[in-house]
């Protein structure tokens, strides 16, 4: 197996890992209400679904696409 493919692989599994706690995290009390009065999550869920989303698109790129 190619590092790139590698690296892909544990990309997309920490990116999924990020998607799920950020998910967990808009689900949770303290965000629902932040999200109600402010009309936005807090910075730390938008880093976890941000960063999440870019490491499952860089690592399904690195491990399905990239040669």
């Amino acid at each position: 197996m190619a590092s790139s493919k590698l690296i892909g692989i544990v990309l997309l599994v920490v990116g999924i890992a990020l998607l799920y706690f950020g998910y967990q995290s808009t689900q949770s009390l303290g965000d629902q209400l932040t999200e109600t009065v402010t009309g936005r999550f807090t910075d730390n869920t938008m880093w976890y679904l941000i960063g999440g989303a870019a490491a499952v698109a860089a690592g399904a790129f690195l491990a399905f696409f990239r040669k």
